[in-house]
């Protein structure tokens, strides 16, 4: 069972953007390199072999008015539901069996997650990982996440990871985030943020696909995709995980 943890940042986008809790992710198979979208203009298709160019910028893309989203969760399971009712959501939405809905600690940043193996969640897509992630303090829903790996599926491959990621930036791209957030094709390390957007209350989706770089001739970047993770992220710039106090050490 992979970990859940709460990470800092993705960096390396238009402004500094926090990421909040994503999830590590364990080793996977290697396999055939597959190149990466290159970092388009907003709405643009990213086709599945395009290669990435090193230091490629990020994108924006103006938002209707009339279609402003707002980031409540995912699904049934809103933010600040604590475990019963998540565990109620789950069910509402998946029809999860009690004896399927995982439950794992985070340690050091004493954060509750219950997680669920979800077939097709994207249709076609596979078999992804859920993660509801409960806050340190408030011990209420703050994160859903989503993994497609093959870890998840093993008939998974680097072609379905990038449809996949295709498929959500698309829908992404037309739900009416807040113009000056949004980043689509940027690469960073590991990976490439696919889309990122938040909403009035700067709450945040995150869609990254992982992999590993390779340079490429004339310089061209190519990825060995492994994973894609989805994120419906409370509060990116200060999630509710222990921290030692200032002064302590």
């Amino acid at each position: 069972m992979r970990k859940i943890y709460l990470v800092p940042a993705v960096v390396g986008l238009l402004t500094c953007i926090a990421a909040g809790p994503l999830a590590a992710q364990g080793a996977v198979p290697k396999q055939k390199a597959a190149p990466a979208p290159r970092a388009a203009a907003a709405g643009a298709p990213a086709a599945a072999g395009t290669p990435v160019a090193a230091g490629a910028p990020s994108a924006e893309t103006p938002a209707a008015d009339d279609k402003a989203k707002a980031i409540d969760g995912f699904r049934s399971a809103k933010f600040g539901m604590n475990e019963t009712d998540v565990r109620a959501a789950m069910t509402k939405d998946f029809n999860a069996k009690p004896d399927a809905i995982k439950s794992q600690d985070n340690a050091s940043e004493l954060t509750h997650s219950l997680l669920y193996a979800a077939p097709d969640l994207l249709p076609n897509g596979g078999t992804a990982e859920l993660s509801y992630v409960f806050g340190y303090k408030s011990k209420s829903l703050i994160q859903v996440g989503a993994v497609w790996s093959k870890g998840t599926d093993a008939a998974m491959t680097p072609e379905k990871l990038f449809s996949n990621a295709n498929i959500l930036r698309a829908h992404f791209m037309g739900e009416g985030f807040k113009p000056d957030s949004i980043a689509v094709n940027m690469p960073v390390a590991g990976g490439i943020v696919m889309f990122r957007g938040s909403d009035a209350k700067d709450r945040s989706v995150i869609l990254l696909l992982q992999g590993t770089f390779e340079n490429k001739e004339n310089n061209q970047r190519v990825l060995t995709p492994t994973s894609l993770l989805l994120f419906y992220v409370a509060d990116a710039k200060s999630p509710d995980i222990f921290k030692l106090p200032p002064g302590q050490f």
